[in-house]
């Protein structure tokens, strides 16, 4: 969406690491970020107008879980908030539409979640169809193989490919405090294991954590008050596709592509951070994004370096803004996804002052 009125800018991010298992509660991750958040902008807890935070229940096995995470945010003063039962991207633009109506200046978007106690396949395996998906128990990393060989039988992509995208991240993950994964295989040490969802390997699945991330956004001139150079966001825009894997050419990801041409995603970016949950998922999104050798993708290691689920997304955002704060790059794209075999993919464009 690029027909707005008021300009928005992220202002300051936070992230915990990808844990393989946090011992303490999720609300204690949040709390971290938010603390960390404050202390940079020195803001304090009742000048934030409206907090949003993306979750999952099924992560938590108890019903309205997210409702105990406001407790990370602050008890007091009284939180004005919101909560999408989504990765905190969807969060975030939720905090983007809120701005515009202009009553608020000051948002909070968080995104966190603790895997561990439980098993991802099976818990988002009932995610699928009630009727003809979720019976199979065809869970995300079963459906990624199949989109896989999908890539592989049409001559897209080869598993050489695969591993290469996950040398590459592996590499980059190394130089990022956050990661979880610290490996240096070469893409043919990767070919020599065994099959995990073939034709996809264990490596080519990103491995699930727990942790959480925050920003804030602000409206208006105030952003600049607040950061030395914040990043704009240019646009922000998702689209989804069917419920129905056997219904959309898995080769290919439209919804990605109509997201991207809807908020300018043309051009050249500096950066762009892509939620690669499967290795080959990096062939598709690039191939739909129009992304040349000009534009360096995942520079963070990306998911394949610590796959925070809820957190993941938002992360992408987060390491995009990070760069631009810092000079590293100018123009950035963010992307986040959501459901098997990429079937919900938001695009956020994000600028630096010139």
């Amino acid at each position: 969406m690029t027909d707005h009125s008021r300009d928005v800018a992220i202002v300051a991010v936070s992230q915990t690491p990808a844990y393989e298992a946090f011992a303490g509660p999720e609300p204690v991750l949040i709390m971290r970020c938010v603390n960390d958040l404050l202390a940079r902008t020195g803001l304090e807890r009742h000048d934030i107008d409206f907090t949003l935070a993306g979750s999952c229940d099924y992560l938590s096995g108890a019903p309205f879980a997210f409702v105990m995470n406001i407790d990370g945010v602050g008890a007091w003063p009284p939180v004005y908030e919101s909560h999408v039962e989504m990765d905190g991207a969807w969060a975030l633009f939720e905090a983007w539409i809120r701005l515009q109506l202009g009553d608020i200046d000051v948002a909070l978007v968080i995104g966190s979640g603790r895997s561990s106690p439980g098993n991802n396949r099976e818990i988002f395996a009932l995610q699928g169809d009630p009727y003809l998906t979720a019976p199979l128990g065809l869970d995300p990393a079963s459906l990624a193989g199949i989109q896989a060989r999908a890539l592989l039988d049409a001559d897209l992509a080869t598993e050489a490919d695969f591993a290469a995208v996950v040398e590459r991240s592996w590499k980059a993950a190394a130089d990022n405090p956050n990661a979880m994964v610290r490996r240096s295989d070469s893409a043919d040490q990767l070919l020599d294991q065994p099959y995990y969802a073939a034709p996809l390997r264990a490596h080519d699945v990103a491995p699930v954590a727990d942790g959480a991330a925050a920003l804030l956004m602000v409206a208006g001139d105030r952003a600049r008050e607040l950061c030395e150079r914040p990043a704009w966001i240019q646009g922000i825009e998702h689209r989804i596709e069917s419920h129905h894997p056997g219904f959309r050419d898995l080769t290919d990801s439209p919804s990605t592509r109509s997201a991207a041409e809807k908020v300018g995603g043309g051009g050249t970016f500096d950066v762009a951070e892509l939620m690669v949950a499967h290795s080959h998922e990096e062939i598709i999104l690039r191939r739909a994004l129009g992304l040349g050798d000009d534009t360096v993708v995942n520079p963070s290691g990306g998911p394949l370096g610590g796959h925070p689920v809820m957190a993941t997304g938002l992360v992408r955002v987060i390491e995009v803004a990070s760069r631009i704060a810092d000079g590293s790059a100018q123009r950035g794209l963010a992307h986040a996804s959501s459901g098997a075999c990429l079937q919900q993919n938001l695009i956020c464009v994000l600028q630096g002052d010139d």
